[in-house]
């Protein structure tokens, strides 16, 4: 039985206009306008954020456990993303950067960027073992994994099977928080400082793991000021060794970063959404057979781009290179086996017109005969993304045909001609009295 999807992307109506900026930019179609408001379809979405982005309003925003959090739990031990070193012009080195986390209520830290370099080592000996499809595909990204669940079915066999690098890093958090606690794994809060929306969901609802190892997302940007305000006050002999990973796990954190660590010859490194759906669509025609590794990216810059960051992706972008570049590789990166997926990616069907084949046939028949009948302009004032789109709404219920402005149109003014013609043989009939 398929899990209800839970979703970190939400619409906050009463803030909505009615515009259509997040319609047209959803990489997924998974918004409509109806009544003047927007709404999400549930089952097309997949928490990229770009609507965030977008709106104009702030109609639209992410579910994000608030710091309260640290309550529930007698031991918390932050998560901590590559891109989040990023977002402060001062934090010239990592350490300093763990310990403030700890200055504002953690008990201790974990690096993601060493779950990152297991999960390397990991698909470097996948790689060379040559029983991967070709090209590969990263799972790194929650957003792509949903993209291809439900747009890409063809490619889900090229994801490569291994756990996102926050995954890895909360289990081993968790074991080394109960070893230095002593306390029990349920007294541990595992809290992720999150750059984006998807990684999020991606915890609330794990798609390849019966339950997620997380039991917290606090967004970067609701952090951000509290970590502004303790960074200046921080002496050099407060700030604690705390970091343990090296250079390639931290370049996780920005486009090419996880590619350029496999050390794969033939990779491509693709971000931005838009961008990953186009190099989606040529691997699935066969058009990059020669290539072993995709390393796809909902945000642009990566990670360091993420909706729920501060920074300037560009700034943060070269910051977070520069920090790297100064750290040495990791020469001792735990060897970890149960790093895979437990459960299988399943796809996702959001064209299932019905559960009965043939009624499902004629529906999709219906849809090309009211496509046809449409301008096919794909201007989106209808509140549907496409002409298409409106066709397959009309026939699912959701719209009528008289939401195309250009068919309203084309009636109001067959009826305005029939009214003139009515109106003419009144006055004619009148003047023959």
């Amino acid at each position: 039985m398929d899990k209800i999807y839970w979703h970190s992307v939400t619409l906050e109506k009463d803030n909505c206009k009615g515009c259509t900026n997040c319609l047209k930019q959803c990489p997924t179609k998974a918004i409509r306008i109806q009544n003047g408001k927007a709404k999400i379809l549930k089952e097309r979405c997949i928490d990229c954020g770009e609507c965030l982005r977008m709106c104009p309003y702030h109609a639209k925003k992410a579910v994000t456990d608030s710091f309260e959090i640290l309550d529930k739990f007698k031991y918390n031990v932050a998560l901590t993303a590559p891109a989040f070193y990023a977002q402060f012009s001062i934090a010239d080195n990592i350490d300093l950067m763990l310990t403030v986390l700890k200055k504002i209520g953690f008990d201790d830290v974990y690096e993601v960027s060493a779950g990152a370099e297991i999960i390397t080592e990991k698909t470097k000996e996948l790689l060379k073992s040559g029983t991967l499809p070709r090209p590969t595909i990263s799972s790194a990204c929650p957003a792509v994994v949903k993209l291809i669940s439900i747009r890409f079915p063809n490619l889900i066999d090229n994801l490569i099977p291994l756990l996102p690098p926050v995954e890895v890093a909360a289990k081993l958090a968790r074991e080394e928080a109960v070893r230095k606690s002593g306390l029990s794994e349920s007294d541990i809060g595992i809290i992720f400082i999150t750059p984006c929306p998807a990684k999020v969901t991606s915890f609330k609802n794990p798609m390849n793991l019966e339950k997620s190892n997380i039991d917290g997302a606090v967004s970067i940007n609701d952090v951000y000021l509290k970590i502004a305000h303790k960074i200046g006050k921080i002496s050099d002999s407060e700030i604690e060794k705390l970091s343990r990973s090296g250079r390639k796990g931290v370049l996780w954190g920005v486009a090419g970063g996880e590619s350029e660590a496999t050390e794969s010859k033939r990779h491509i490194c693709v971000d931005g959404i838009h961008n990953v759906i186009e190099v989606l669509d040529a691997v699935e025609d066969g058009k990059l057979r020669d290539i072993e590794y995709v390393e796809a990216l909902s945000c642009i810059g990566g990670c360091v781009g993420g909706p729920l960051t501060v920074e300037n992706s560009f700034v943060a972008n070269s910051r977070l290179k520069r920090i790297g570049e100064e750290l040495e590789d990791n020469k001792n990166i735990p060897h970890e086996d149960d790093v895979f997926w437990e459960n299988p990616i399943s796809y996702k069907p959001v064209m299932n017109l019905d559960d009965d084949i043939s009624k499902a046939m004629e529906k999709a028949m219906k849809i090309e005969e009211i496509y046809e009948s449409l301008p096919k302009l794909d201007c989106g004032s209808c509140g549907s993304p496409t002409c298409r789109d409106l066709a397959e709404d009309i026939v699912r219920g959701y719209a009528s045909e008289n939401d195309c402005i250009f068919k309203l149109r084309e009636k109001i003014n067959i009826l305005a001609r029939e009214l003139n013609k009515l109106e003419s043989g009144d006055i004619k009939n009148t003047r023959e009295t």
